[in-house]
């Protein structure tokens, strides 16, 4: 069972009552809320919510590390066999897209391409032409034969990770990691509240992790003087307190700020969905429930 959705759109409350209804263990796909050191500022389950149905994944990675989708994927992995061989159900719930294509498409292995190697191709592209890099692309390459020679993007891409690492794109996707979930079997639904219904949540859930301890829980946080472009420095409302902390704005200040990056960032979600997570049923949260149970 999977479950996807906005900041704020009522994925943990939902997987919580189908976790109680059918016995189910509740993994988390969310990518900020394996922070330890973040329970009220990414609105992790709280401890009594976390005594009412199994959770795992939760809270047991340091801020000062650097999690990535592919740690998630080691991390998951036990997690799904150790629920099954208790002849459980795992309920996966989160906001992070690309953990669930990861899980249920595979990742791909691919080394990061340099800038100066992107440029320098897609200024090529540019002067000479798709066709001219693709017919430079096959010659060095005999399995991007199968691209279009018009096909603009994938040439460029293809040729990039040549140029970088020596070995074909096609190498890289072979010795990727596989899918760990059949998605044609699993249940897979993305919650879709109504916009303006959607602004109402984040606005009041904003507003009750100030009135519930963020500040304090970001107080420790800053006082651990990490690197700001770690993830954990990064979380939705982080930055914010932190300058209210250092005495550069108000709290008013801060919960504007807050409420509007997760606006945005929300928008950034509905888009990424509706394009890479294409076979998903976008269902409003009020009828979430009802639609689950009909589908298992």
């Amino acid at each position: 069972m999977l479950i996807a959705g906005p900041t704020a759109s009522g994925k943990s409350a939902l997987a919580l009552a189908l976790a109680q209804e059918i016995g189910g263990t509740i993994v988390n796909a969310d990518s900020m809320q394996v922070y330890r050191d973040l329970r009220i500022i990414t609105a992790r389950p709280t401890p009594e919510e976390e005594v009412r149905a199994p959770h795992r994944l939760y809270g047991y990675v340091d801020a000062a590390e650097n999690y990535s989708v592919g740690r998630w994927l080691a991390d998951v992995a036990p997690v799904l066999d150790e629920v099954r061989a208790a002849k459980g159900v795992p309920i996966l719930v989160g906001g992070t897209g690309l953990y669930f294509k990861a899980l249920t498409h595979g990742l791909s292995n691919v080394p990061p391409v340099p800038a100066e190697i992107r440029a320098a191709i897609r200024a090529r592209l540019e002067a000479e032409g798709p066709e001219a890099l693709h017919g430079e692309l096959v010659t060095r390459d005999e399995s991007s034969a199968v691209l279009k020679p018009n096909d603009r993007t994938r040439i460029a891409r293809a040729l990039e990770v040549l140029e970088a690492t020596g070995r074909p794109l096609k190498q890289w996707h072979d010795e990727g990691l596989p899918p760990l979930l059949d998605a044609a079997k699993a249940v897979k639904v993305f919650l879709a509240p109504e916009r303006a219904e959607l602004r109402r949540r984040i606005d009041a859930r904003f507003d009750a992790m100030l009135r519930g301890g963020a500040l304090d829980e970001v107080r420790v946080l800053a006082s651990r003087k990490l690197d700001p472009l770690l993830p954990a420095m990064k979380a939705h409302g982080v930055p914010w307190l932190i300058r209210h902390l250092r005495g550069e704005i108000s709290l008013e200040e801060v919960a504007q700020g807050g409420k509007n990056d997760t606006r945005r960032y929300t928008k950034r979600q509905f888009t990424w969905v509706r394009h890479q997570l294409r076979d998903w049923t976008w269902v409003k949260p009020e009828e979430a429930l009802e639609k689950i149970r009909a589908a298992l």
